[in-house]
């Protein structure tokens, strides 16, 4: 991947990660570092114990570009292991000092005899370089492949080169498979593979395997690289020195491995180059200089050169190796893209709307000859859909334009070094360029892994743990208030939606006639529950709902298609207020108990929102399509909300005025309420306002009394656009830093039920949108910095072998005592205690011979890691003791 963009690169935060990426942005100055504030907080105020830098660093003679890149590896390990180990700390002085010039020698002499030790266990320098390597190669492989496709397409090749079986059962290589889809795809639609006459080389069959190589030495270092990049130290009795030669030797060893691929890479390139010189090129001369350009003797030099050096010289050996080839991809790039331009038999790819220039004339090629195959008569033959993309793009790289009118050598010799430069991590058009290649190999044209729609997600176990956490929350405050669960079909008949969201019906999911029923996915739970009530003639329930609705709206950030709502609604007749102050205080009690934060209820009636139009002067037959306007203030200004209502809604410029001024009202329930019923307002006036501000009197009593007065605001600009809404509407606004609008909302519907019966059932409701509530608090649970459990399990049966019918025996004893337990078969201790912390599983009954042979358990509690023999027979008891359960 290029390298960040970013302005600034923070370093020692324990919930982030450092990349290559980042590291090689550092190392070129695109990017500065900053510390992380809480791992400033974290270290240590002790004065240093002087001792000198470690050899390993002070003898160096490092460039600019690897002393910076060594400078943030090792500031970043430094503040990682000071976090996670009280011996081994950094002072507060080196850490800045460090991150404010990336100079080793300035910022290290002298340093305490810890800091020192994690510098030379953590192996720095080479590091630096294999994430600089790391960050080169990664974009190199895909690249690689979509500048092969060029050439495949500039020979005319024959496609059944990647003709490779799909991998999955063990006996084929993915990566390679990989690769020969990916090239598949980038010339899915070509009409000039497989042609007559085309190129059958080995050149081309060997991609899949070579390519495949490659892929998989990149994705071998860059595991590695992540590792050490973001690890902290562990010193203890190990010696400093030999655990960061041990780390250079690793990253020589998956650095050396991508080299020899890399060289197989290039020796590929070269012979593409003169299979597609020999194939599209007439003129000898140019054929010769074609080829002549580059020789694989050039790599093979520098490669010998690098074996047998010290770890430091043989990364420093592949990184420059690894600039070198991106010259020879360039290369071939820039040949088959000649290759391409000067073949008058090719339909040039052109820019949306636009025509060929000159696609009615032969185009002379170097030496003024017309290319082969380049008749009139004959029709033009297309490139494949990804290889035209690609050949634009690298077309407006080198600014040649829609229009090649000569090839000749010195046209190529140009565009060679501009395209070496593209390959560079700092140049930002590479990260498009991968972007376009990756966004081709995954349109799922042509074979492909599995995609979900868009607007949708799969939620992974961290997800799932908190989605249950917060549902066995929600669900229970809804049953303590007394409500009972209620599922419905997760679509309705078409006619049971339409005509009850206003404006916002065209986002209903219409689904395919499949049985004689028009049907449509269901928008919301409101609506499917008011035709419940009606269609079983019910007249009072109080049911909560938590299920998916649908809407085929635009995906964004935080918008999704699918998406789950929990509702709590109270159907039937009541005292006045009575149904609206409950459901009410149940939003307050989700909200305070999903301890999200800071929130606010934002709150109108709908009877007063129309007395207001009435009072501005909007006809009634406009008060629906105004207000579904209104509602838009919370995300737009009311200089833009006024420019609807005139320009597309037909209100005067002195009603929109009115309207304006008077939604800005807004403050404490009764405050408000005691300003709107005071002497010479015009909402005294008004006979539906009059209704409305009497029951509002009533809830906001209740509600104080409740001790709920001051999550509300009374607030005249809260619209909400559904047209069943009759009387009060609320909703709730998020006021913490994560930006996710409203999460919930909510009023009252007295004529909805009606509307499928001809029965008036009154009802009120609430629905809080989860999925904006789980942003909220899965973004708390980052920034708390501690892993969240996916499961409730309490205790692991180690067995240390693999005998099954023995850990059968001990989890069942477990689960039959209702305890949550799982069993795991390894004769490695280490194994076992390592999978508890990571699942934070807080208690083990480890079983080995010793224990077999004296019929005991070993109780480890993994809090204290204190363990204590158990006799087998009581195992079961004590555990339930030490969880408190009788």
């Amino acid at each position: 991947m290029a390298a960040s963009s970013a302005a600034t690169v923070t370093l020692g935060g324990k919930g982030g990660a450092l990349t290559p990426a980042a590291v090689y942005a550092l190392a070129n100055e695109l990017s500065s570092p900053s510390i992380d504030p809480s791992a400033l907080q974290r270290l240590s105020t002790r004065a240093p114990s002087p001792q000198e830098t470690p050899a390993s660093l002070r003898e160096l003679a490092l460039d600019g570009e690897v002393s910076r890149a060594t400078a943030a590896v090792l500031l970043n390990k430094l503040l990682l292991t000071a976090a996670d180990s009280p011996s081994a700390l950094v002072t507060a002085s080196t850490a800045t000092s460090l991150a404010e010039t990336l100079k080793l020698d300035s910022a290290l002499t002298p340093a305490s005899r810890d800091e020192a030790a994690v510098a030379a266990a953590s192996a720095p320098v080479a590091v630096a370089l294999a994430a600089l390597i790391d960050c080169c190669a990664a974009p190199l492989a895909r690249v690689a492949d979509a500048v092969a496709a060029l050439s495949f397409e500039a020979a005319r090749g024959d496609p059944v080169a990647f003709e490779v079986p799909a991998s999955g059962d063990g006996l084929s290589a993915k990566d390679e498979a990989d690769v020969a889809a990916d090239i598949k795809m980038l010339i899915f639609g070509s009409k000039l593979v497989g042609s007559a006459g085309g190129a059958s080389s080995i050149s081309f069959a060997k991609v899949p395997t070579v390519n495949g190589i490659f892929r998989e030495a990149v994705r071998a270092l860059h595991a590695r690289v992540r590792i050490e990049l973001n690890a902290p130290v562990k010193l203890g009795k190990r010696d400093a020195g030999e655990t960061g030669e041990g780390k250079a030797e690793a990253l020589v060893v998956l650095a050396t491995q991508l080299a020899r691929a890399l060289q197989a890479v290039c020796k590929l390139s070269i012979a593409r180059v003169n299979l597609v010189a020999e194939k599209s090129f007439d003129d000898a001369e140019l054929r010769k200089k074609l080829t002549v350009r580059f020789k694989i003797d050039d790599l093979k030099g520098m490669l010998d050169k690098i074996i047998d050096s010290d770890a430091v010289s043989v990364l420093k050996g592949v990184y420059n190796y690894l600039l070198k080839v991106r010259d020879f991809i360039a290369w071939e790039a820039a040949v088959a893209m000649a290759a391409i331009e000067a073949d008058g038999s090719i339909e040039k790819p052109q820019a949306d709307g636009e025509k060929e220039v000159g696609s009615s004339t032969e185009k002379p090629q170097a030496g003024g000859e017309k290319a082969k195959g380049d008749k009139k008569s004959k029709k033009k033959k297309t490139l494949g859909k990804g290889t035209s993309a690609v050949l634009m793009f690298l077309r407006d790289h080198v600014n040649i334009g829609s229009d090649v009118p000569c090839v000749n050598y010195g046209l190529i010799l140009k565009w060679e070094p501009a395209l070496s430069s593209l390959l560079k991590p700092k140049c930002p058009e590479l990260a498009s360029l991968v972007e376009k290649v990756k966004e081709i190999v995954e349109s799922n044209e042509v074979r492909r892994l599995p995609k979900i729609p868009k607007g949708t997600r799969d939620f992974g176990k961290d997800q799932m743990a908190i989605r249950e956490r917060a549902f066995s929350i929600i669900s229970g405050v809804f049953k303590m208030h007394g409500a009972t669960a209620l599922d419905t079909p997760v679509f309705e008949l078409r006619e049971t939606l339409m005509g009850k969201y206003g404006e916002d019906s065209k986002l209903i999911y219409d689904l395919a006639d499949q049985g004689g029923e028009l049907c449509s996915l269901r928008y919301d739970l409101t609506v499917p529950f008011a035709r419940y009530v009606a269609m079983n003639n019910l007249s009072a329930l109080k049911r909560y709902q938590i299920a998916k609705v649908y809407r085929r709206d635009n995906p964004s950030k935080g918008r999704y298609r699918e998406f789950y709502q929990c509702d709590f609604d109270i159907a039937g007749v009541y005292e006045l207020m009575e149904p609206d102050f409950e459901v009410i205080k149940v939003l307050t009690e989700l909200l305070d108990q999903l301890d999200i934060g800071t929130y606010e209820i934002k709150l109108n009636h709908r009877k007063l929102l129309d007395g207001m139009l009435e009072i501005c002067g909007v006809p009634p037959e406009k008060f629906r399509t105004v207000c579904s306007s209104i509602d838009k203030l919370d995300k737009q200004s009311f200089e833009q909300v006024k420019k609807e209502l005139v320009d597309e809604k037909g209100i005067s410029d002195e009603t929109a005025d009115a309207i304006g001024n008077l939604v800005k009202t807004r403050g404490h329930p009764l405050k408000i309420l005691e300003e709107l019923r005071k002497g010479g307002s015009k909402f005294m006036e008004n006979g539906g306002s009059v209704v409305a501000l009497k029951e509002l009197d009533i809830l906001f009593q209740a509600l104080e009394k409740a001790n709920a007065i001051d999550k509300i605001v009374f607030d005249l600009s809260l619209a909400r656009g559904l047209d069943y809404y009759t009387g009060v509407i609320y909703e709730a606004v998020f006021k913490g830093t994560t930006q996710v609008g409203s999460i919930a909302a909510g009023g009252r519907y007295d004529n909805l039920v009606g509307m499928f019966s001809g029965k008036q059932v009154p009802a009120v409701g609430v629905s809080l949108g989860i999925e904006r509530v789980f942003a909220i608090i899965e973004q708390q649970e980052k920034e708390k910095d501690e892993s969240i459990r996916p499961t409730e399990t309490e205790v692991l049966v180690s067995i240390l072998g693999k005998d099954l019918t023995l850990a059968a025996e001990l989890v069942s004893q477990l689960w039959n005592a209702g305890i949550k337990a799982e069993f795991k078969l390894t004769t490695r201790v280490q194994n076992h205690i390592k999978y508890a912390l990571q699942s934070r599983i807080p208690w083990m009954v480890l079983v080995g011979g010793t224990e077999i042979e004296k019929g005991i358990v070993k109780l480890k509690d993994l809090k204290t890691s204190q363990d204590e023999d158990v006799p087998r027979e009581t195992f079961v008891q004590e555990l339930k003791n030490r969880l408190g359960r009788r």
